[in-house]
């Protein structure tokens, strides 16, 4: 879910970057952090914390890049 609302808000130009404040072109390495894992008598569940991204500006010549899980807050409406 929080993969598909970063990819709108980078396709839609909203996600803005901190310092030139242009859109953010793109991201990588996303990971969902996870808050517990059980398993037991057939029945098991993962609960996860968040998303952390790696946020890459990619407006020539601005090389701000930001490892967080509050990409939530580069989103402008």
């Amino acid at each position: 879910m929080s993969q598909a609302i970063i990819k709108r808000a980078i396709a839609e130009k909203k996600m803005l970057c901190p310092q030139c404040q242009k859109p953010v072109k793109e991201f990588e390495k996303l990971v969902e952090m996870t808050d517990s894992v059980w398993d037991g008598a057939g029945d098991s569940n993962l609960e996860t914390k968040g998303v952390k991204v790696t946020l890459i500006c990619g407006n020539p010549p601005c090389d701000w890049r930001e490892r967080t899980e509050y990409w939530s807050n580069y989103i402008s409406d």
